[in-house]
């Protein structure tokens, strides 16, 4: 490991974020000794995307914003030069069916976007699109009762992230899947899904990245959400992804300043060969 790299964060240009400006998270990041630090903000979403018009509003900036959130990132940029590396991005839904948004919203961008953190946020589920992250309560309401078993919504969210893969592979930027198992992230709350299912999905997913020279966001995010307490990316997995060539890069998921660098122990120790899970 030559890079000290955190490569999915966020800014106040996020919803159900912080406020506090972009340079007090690079702050941070320069304080720990990070190299290169990605800002990979959610981009706009198709017009009511998901029914609650309260939950639609804080998922991801408005349409008009996408342009100022650019030039702010690349204004930080030349802030930062010489001292860090910092590489402006998006973090983008995977839209099963709808492509072609993400592919417009993308193409006045190509030319400045260096990162695309390429994540799966949503399942259809009991009268549309639904979060599989917004709350546990939610997620049994509306995909629990809607797939029957969380192993039948646990084989959807993999199907989608293998879409995402094949989708994300044309992004002509650097390009990682996104919190490979954000699906468990209410897994104390939730029944629970079969381990050989993960392991089996995510084994075949690791061959995916491999073959479409797609990397991974090793997301520590989860070891902080109370209904998770673990990183949506299992040491296994992230050990089976190295030995396939697939690019593994940490990702602090940062909505707070003092986020950044969160979790980052873990991805050495994976790196490194210390670090083990249950899966193991």
């Amino acid at each position: 490991m030559t890079l000290k790299w955190d490569g999915h964060t966020h800014t106040r240009f996020c919803y159900h974020g912080n406020p506090a400006e972009l340079t007090e998270y690079v702050d941070r990041a320069v304080a720990l000794g990070f190299e290169r630090y990605s800002v990979t903000e959610h981009p706009p979403l198709p017009d009511r995307w998901v029914r609650d018009e309260k939950l639609m509003a804080e998922l991801a900036m408005p349409p008009e914003e996408l342009p100022a959130y650019i030039e702010y990132a690349l204004r930080t940029k030349d802030r930062y030069a010489g001292k860090i590396e910092l590489a402006v991005g998006l973090e983008m839904d995977y839209l099963d069916g709808s492509e072609a948004f993400s592919d417009r919203l993308l193409e006045p961008y190509l030319d400045v976007l260096e990162d695309a953190v390429v994540s799966v946020h949503f399942l259809p589920g009991r009268d549309g699109m639904h979060c599989v992250d917004f709350t546990a309560e939610d997620f049994r309401a509306n995909l629990l009762s809607y797939y029957g078993t969380m192993d039948k919504a646990a084989e959807e969210y993999f199907d989608h992230i293998e879409k995402s893969i094949a989708w994300a592979a044309g992004l002509p930027m650097r390009k990682r899947i996104g919190h490979p198992l954000l699906i468990e992230k209410f897994s104390r709350e939730l029944p629970p899904i079969d381990p050989a299912l993960i392991r089996r999905r995510l084994e075949r997913i690791a061959r995916r990245l491999a073959e479409s020279g797609v990397g991974v966001d090793v997301n520590t995010a989860g070891l902080r959400v109370a209904t998770c307490g673990k990183p949506y990316a299992p040491a296994w997995f992230v050990r089976e992804c190295l030995a396939r060539g697939v690019e593994v890069v940490y990702g602090s998921d940062s909505h707070k300043p003092e986020q950044v660098g969160f979790g980052y122990d873990y991805f050495r120790q994976v790196i490194e060969g210390g670090a083990s899970d249950e899966a193991d």
